[in-house]
Parts: C-alpha cells; structure tokens; sequence
C-alpha cells in the first residue's frame, strides 16, 4: 500500500459506446499499458457519461463489458492497475452533485464540446450533456488524482475541474488535488482516413474512415486502400499539404517506433499503394494478438466478473474517504456505518 502512496495517481476514462478505434489506441489506451509502470492509475469505463446520447440498453450492456475486455487485451494488469464500471461506484454521482453547488452556469455555457454535441444531437440537449464536466470533475477529484491524460478536445474539462477544485479548496481548505493535464510521451493524434483534416472517430457514420480494434485483417487493409492521400505522389510529410498521406506515416510511426523523417527516407520511391499496404500490414500485427487475446478473455466470463467485482471495490475503497472528508467539510451529517 505505501508503495502506491509513493507513485503519483493517473485517472483516465473511457466511454463504451462504439469499439475502440486505432486513434483511441495509439493517443490513449496504448499509453495506458505503459503509465501502470510508472504511476498508480485507475483506469474507468465510464458508462455514466455515454448515457447523455440514448443508448439500446441490450447492446450499451453488451458495450460495456466489450471495453473492459478490450482494455484488459491491451495489457492492463487488473493487478496494478484499479479497472471499474463508473455506474459500479455511487460516490462519482454523490460528489458530482455537490460540486454542482459550487460550479457556475456560465462556466458550464462555454464549455465548447456541450456547444458541439449539441448542434450534433439537437433532438436530445439533456441536463447531463449541460452536467458533463461536473461528472467528469467528480470523476477526477474523488481519487485524488495527480494527472489525467487528456487530448486537445478535453483540456477545458481539466481546466474547469481545476476550477472547481480551487474554489472548494480556498472555501473549506486543502481538500483536494488540483490535477494536472498530462500529455503522453508518445502517440500521434490520428485523423480520418476519409476526411484527415477530422479527428478519427468511433461514431463516424462512414466506417471506411475508422480502423476499429476489432477489425478483420482484410477489413483493415480494405479500408487503407480507401484511404484519402493526395493528388501529387510522394511519401512526404506536410500535414498542411498533405494531410492523408501525414496522416498514414504518423500511424506507421507510432507503430514501428520509427520517426516519419525515417519514414519518409525509407519509402520515398514507394507508391502510395504500396506504402498503403505497408501501414495496413503494420496495423493488422499490431492488432493480431490483441484480438486474440480479447476472444479468449470474452469468454471467460467468470474472470470478467472478479475483475468487475474488485475494481469497483478498491475504487469505492478510494472514493468514500475522499467522499466522507468532502461532506464532513461542508457540514452534512456524519454517516453511522
């Protein structure tokens, strides 16, 4: 236990919804694999936040266990890692109504992904969509955490958690962790692979611009043969220029480990079939034992369940101190347990 004490704490979430793309591997879970050395990291399937877009609640189940199993594929050690369902710990949706009290309207207003996702889904502009980064405030500051790997879509998120977690802590003192961003040592930022001036992503309505985890072979290399490139040939990178074919050499180079000046040394008299092939047979080794690996843990039902039922016991574990210290600090009647 002293030892976890002594790492600094890493909290990152995932939403279940869809399957992980190569883009949520290279920018995200990859680097979690490599952080559960380092830091102390708990790591949450938050199905809380997908429920701000109306899910089919037989396939969000089946959703949701799919992610855990994907993640556990990975490579993260349920062992030294904290692996939970955000439904699974109460205290998330304790603490994020209570930092309501202490977040402002304005604040939440501004916020530019609620603007986004509203124009995207302007049938279904709910109270949680408008409430998401209180949740996710609640998310980071329950644990204490010292860092949260963020992309660019989210560093308001951290700022504004920020901001909560001053103003509670200049009002009833040092309360919580102010968190960090953290910004992973390693991972390109992948695009589409129909549009790669956009963000690759899982709700995508064109699946030939996503490669997803769990993709067949073929289905990956079809795909990268669809991919948009340029008119000119040339392996060059220039993303202003030439965004489709940056965009491919930046996924072979957070594969291989190679610097797209390397990339682009090596294939210069490639054709773009060819060196589209190439990024499509180095995604699909990446991908190959993963896979494997997750048929096998989807399956074991029983070793999913133990790894369910501890998780959201050691998390809970975590939350209600930090809970318990929050409500005495405000005033709320003590709890008998």
């Amino acid at each position: 236990m002293q030892q976890e004490t002594q790492k600094k704490l890493i909290f990152s979430g995932i939403q279940p919804t869809g399957v992980f793309t190569l883009g949520n591997y290279i920018g995200a879970v990859r680097n979690w694999g490599i952080l559960q050395e380092e830091y102390d990291c708990m790591y949450c399937v938050v199905d809380l936040h997908a429920l701000t877009v109306r899910q089919n609640p037989t396939e969000f189940r089946k959703a949701c266990y799919r992610a855990l199993a994907l993640l556990l594929a990975t490579g993260l050690d349920p062992q030294k890692n904290i692996l939970y369902f955000q439904s699974h710990v109460p205290q998330h949706c304790e603490l994020s109504w209570l930092l309501n009290c202490y977040t402002y309207m304005g604040e939440l207003s501004r916020m530019t992904q609620f603007k986004d996702k509203s124009e995207k889904h302007a049938d279904n502009i709910n109270a949680g969509l408008f409430d998401y980064p209180v949740l996710m405030a609640a998310d980071i500051l329950l644990y204490n955490a010292d860092l949260v790997p963020v992309g660019a879509d989210q560093k308001q998120h951290i700022e504004i958690t920020r901001d909560i977690a001053i103003r509670f802590n200049n009002l009833y003192g040092d309360t919580f962790t102010v968190p960090e961003a953290y910004i992973p040592k390693s991972g390109a930022r992948i695009m589409s692979l129909s549009e790669p001036d956009q963000k690759m992503s899982k709700s995508d309505p064109n699946a030939n611009a996503t490669i997803y985890m769990l993709d067949e072979p073929d289905v990956i290399v079809r795909k990268l043969k669809r991919a948009v490139t340029d008119s000119d040939s040339g392996i060059v990178f220039d993303p202003e220029k030439k965004p489709g074919i940056s965009n491919l050499m930046n996924i072979l180079s957070s594969l291989t480990g190679k610097t797209v000046a390397q990339i682009q040394d090596e294939c210069s008299s490639m054709g773009y079939g060819d060196f589209k092939l190439m990024v499509a047979e180095a995604i699909v080794e990446e991908f190959r034992p993963i896979q494997e690996r997750f048929k096998a843990l989807e399956k074991d039902k029983q070793f999913l369940a133990q790894v369910i039922k501890d998780g959201a016991a050691r998390a809970s574990y975590r939350a209600l101190r930090t809970l318990s210290k929050v409500q005495k600090r405000i005033g709320l009647p003590p709890r008998e347990r």
